[in-house]
């Protein structure tokens, strides 16, 4: 059961995947016009180039944003099975929320909280 059941689960789903996109080419309608190809933002027609730098304190901010996220993600199902877990568990949980809190010095201590 070993390779071979991860070759024909590979192969299912990348034959799963194409089907899905040579299927949606093949029955959408294709219309092409210059309307279809400007940059879209809130309905409101774009002035000037699109191709503006970015701020890295907003990348930064969405990163952070997203390692809270999931711990999030990782605390839920460990908060359900808390009391079934016992010791082991709650100290797995600490180690982890203690490396977190250090991320989050170490972001704090780089400026990196601070809206520009």
């Amino acid at each position: 059961m070993g390779s071979s059941a991860i070759i024909l689960l590979t192969l299912c789903g990348v034959i799963f995947s194409g089907g899905g996109i040579l299927l949606s080419k093949a029955l959408a309608k294709n219309s092409k016009n210059a309307q279809k190809g400007e940059t879209y933002e809130c309905g409101i027609p774009t002035t000037g180039t699109s191709w503006i730098q970015f701020n890295v304190g907003y990348y930064l901010f969405a990163l952070i944003f997203l390692v809270f996220d999931v711990e999030l993600v990782f605390l839920y199902p460990w908060a359900t099975v808390v009391k079934e877990t016992g010791l082991p568990a709650l100290i797995e949980i600490l180690i982890f929320m203690i490396v977190l809190f250090m991320g989050l010095l170490y972001a704090w201590r780089k400026g990196a909280l601070k809206w520009m």
